[in-house]
């Protein structure tokens, strides 16, 4: 099964890895990872991305230390929403996160109006943080959270806000 996964993944995180991961497991016959271009990932977003460059280098760097089963990987530029998993014919699935699984049957229609076959799709469940949300960019960005969801200095979990002294002051000493 040759298997795609898309995104932006700057920065990586414990979410992307496990992204990462399915794709490597699942994909037998190769896994082609399409990383927005700057323009594409810059356009959607109000918070800093970095360059494909820096973003490709450390997209090869989590692969190859995820990569156990010696998979053939190739990286693409992604430039719209959904052309490669629209237009690659030679794709069997699509591994997504819930926040984008519904663009599994948008992308299957389209493979149908083009003769391809439809994808398979693998959801991988949200990774989350401490606090019990889920791990993303935005929130590393944010400073929030470090990559594998651990809190910043001054962010508290919902375990160490229930153990305050109860007086209703503990949002003053952070």
């Amino acid at each position: 099964m040759r298997v795609a996964v898309a995104g932006t993944f700057g920065p990586i995180h414990d979410g992307h890895r496990a992204l990462f991961r399915k794709a490597l497991e699942r994909g037998e016959e190769g896994v082609l990872v399409a990383l927005t271009t700057d323009e594409f990932a810059r356009g959607k977003r109000e918070r800093p991305v970095p360059d494909f460059t820096d973003r490709r280098e450390r997209l090869r760097e989590e692969i190859d230390a995820l990569d156990e089963w010696d998979r053939d990987v190739e990286i693409r530029e992604l430039h719209d929403e959904h052309g490669i998993a629209s237009t690659e014919p030679a794709l069997d699935a699509l591994v997504v996160s819930p926040e984008t699984a519904h663009e599994i049957a948008d992308i299957n229609a389209e493979r149908v109006r083009r003769n391809l076959a439809p994808m398979e799709g693998f959801v991988v469940p949200f990774v989350r943080a401490d606090d019990g949300e889920r791990i993303s960019s935005t929130r590393l960005v944010a400073g929030e959270i470090d990559e594998h969801g651990e809190l910043s200095a001054g962010e508290q979990s919902p375990t160490d806000e229930a153990s305050g002294d109860g007086s209703g002051d503990d949002a003053m000493d952070a």
